[in-house]
């Protein structure tokens, strides 16, 4: 199952939750594929760690990335596209890495055109296809269970390529009034998008690398990155938070339902996916974030004698990182039962 992690408003977290339910999906025993199609590479730069910079330039694994394994295809080569190779970190080897690129977003401007000209220019028919090839490819290649897609914050050619060629899609957001703002404008670009895939797919179905015949499927929201006060969002949060639920519930789902991009009510419920959509309400991760980098993990995977703290600090950080953990299992979880409901439907 491909799933893609999308919002076009930046800072809401979406790379970190790519990566923690990921990672999660990887301690049940799923075999994991994390695409980073952010020319910031964050999601790169988490599983990497201090290997980062080495990657790149390194003989055997510069050219181990999204933008260098289709540029045969963007470049007019005739070669065809093949798996990529991954990295997979020590900790997780379930867990697989398909690089990120800082110079992705130069492909834009030919998908773009590729995407626009009703496949009237010969050249560009094959572009379409190029990402949805190299991820089936690389997934056969490791026997991935699941694609988790970062995008980056924006509405370009490639974010409507890869989202397009989903199965399913999760929209993190934060409760601030922008997120609310971008919530409206996912509620209308994204059935466009979906909509062009519908009347496209015909003209490029002769392309060496044809569309996907996916359909994404809204799963729902990840509020996060607020802050607790007596064991619930503090008051600046709850409003919002409030207002991000019935606006998912609402002209969200009612938009993706229009042009058929939700799943039926008995996969939502066999999955403990609520009414409002919202899957969890994630808080941010406080003193653990800096220690988590440092340990090259996410915050629930963190060590006892990682946390390199003592006393009621200690155990304050522990209790923190297994609730962490208890919530992001419950997430991974939910998946695993959409994708095994979904199929057998």
């Amino acid at each position: 199952m491909k799933i893609v992690f999308f919002n076009h408003k930046g800072g809401v977290s979406k790379t970190t939750t790519a990566y923690n339910i990921g990672w999660m999906l990887g301690i049940l025993g799923k075999k994991v594929l994390l695409v980073d199609a952010d020319p910031q590479c964050n999601l790169s730069g988490l599983i990497l760690g201090d290997k980062f910079d080495e990657y790149y330039f390194e003989e055997l694994t510069k050219e181990q990335n999204i933008k260098d394994s289709v540029k045969m295809a963007f470049g007019g080569k005739p070669i065809p596209i093949s798996a990529a190779t991954c990295y997979s970190p020590e900790r997780n080897k379930n867990v697989f890495l398909l690089a990120g690129h800082a110079n992705l977003s130069e492909y834009d401007a030919s998908l773009s055109l590729a995407q626009n000209s009703n496949n009237a220019i010969s050249a560009l028919q094959n572009l379409p296809g190029a990402f949805n090839e190299l991820i089936n490819l690389t997934s056969q290649k490791y026997q991935i269970d699941f694609v988790l897609i970062d995008l980056n914050p924006g509405l370009s050619a490639i974010n409507q390529n890869l989202f397009i060629l989903s199965d399913a899609f999760l929209i993190p957001t934060n409760p601030d009034p922008f997120s609310i703002m971008a919530l409206d404008t996912l509620a209308n670009v994204l059935p466009k998008w979906v909509d062009w895939s519908d009347r496209m797919k015909d003209l490029f179905s002769e392309a060496a690398y044809p569309l996907s015949d996916s359909r994404p499927k809204f799963i729902g929201g990840l509020i996060q990155r607020f802050n607790i006060r007596n064991g619930k969002a503090a008051k600046p949060y709850r409003e919002n938070i409030e207002e991000i639920k019935d606006l998912m519930q609402g002209k969200l789902y009612e938009s993706f339902k229009k042009l058929n991009m939700v799943f039926d009510r008995e996969t939502y419920s066999a999955a403990s996916i609520p009414v409002d959509f919202c899957i969890a309400e994630i808080p941010d991760f406080q003193g653990l974030l800096p220690k988590a980098y440092e340990s090259g993990v996410p915050v629930f995977a963190i060590d006892d004698d990682e946390i390199h703290e003592s006393g009621t600090v200690q155990t304050e950080m522990k209790t923190k990182r297994d609730r962490f953990y208890q919530e992001f299992e419950t997430i991974a979880k939910q998946l695993i039962i959409v994708k095994n409901h979904a199929k057998s439907i």
